[in-house]
């Protein structure tokens, strides 16, 4: 199944995030997060029965840095469901970004 979106994985500078997220299962344990035009910015991961965040940024090389990017400070928030709708608001908020 194809995402209503296109994902990508470029370095995105910190600062305001497009919203609302989108949320992409990659399997049961993992779902990945990207902005609303598709820059990949984190994971959902099933840790214990909690859903946590992992953020997740790209080098200017393109390389992965996991625990940073724009949602570095969001790291390891919890969530009990990997509800879209909570998981933007959430996130979102926090980083002080709008929807």
């Amino acid at each position: 199944m194809m995402p209503p979106f296109t994902p990508t994985f470029p370095h995105v500078p910190p600062g305001p995030v497009t919203g609302p997220l989108q949320l992409l299962p990659v399997n049961d344990g993992v779902v990945a997060v990207h902005t609303a035009d598709g820059a990949h910015v984190g994971s959902l991961k099933k840790v214990g029965g909690v859903w946590k965040f992992k953020a997740m940024g790209y080098g200017a090389d393109g390389g992965m840095e996991p625990g940073h990017g724009p949602l570095t400070e969001q790291h390891n928030m919890q969530f009990a469901t990997p509800d879209a709708a909570e998981v933007s608001a959430r996130l979102l908020d926090a980083l002080g970004s709008t929807l």
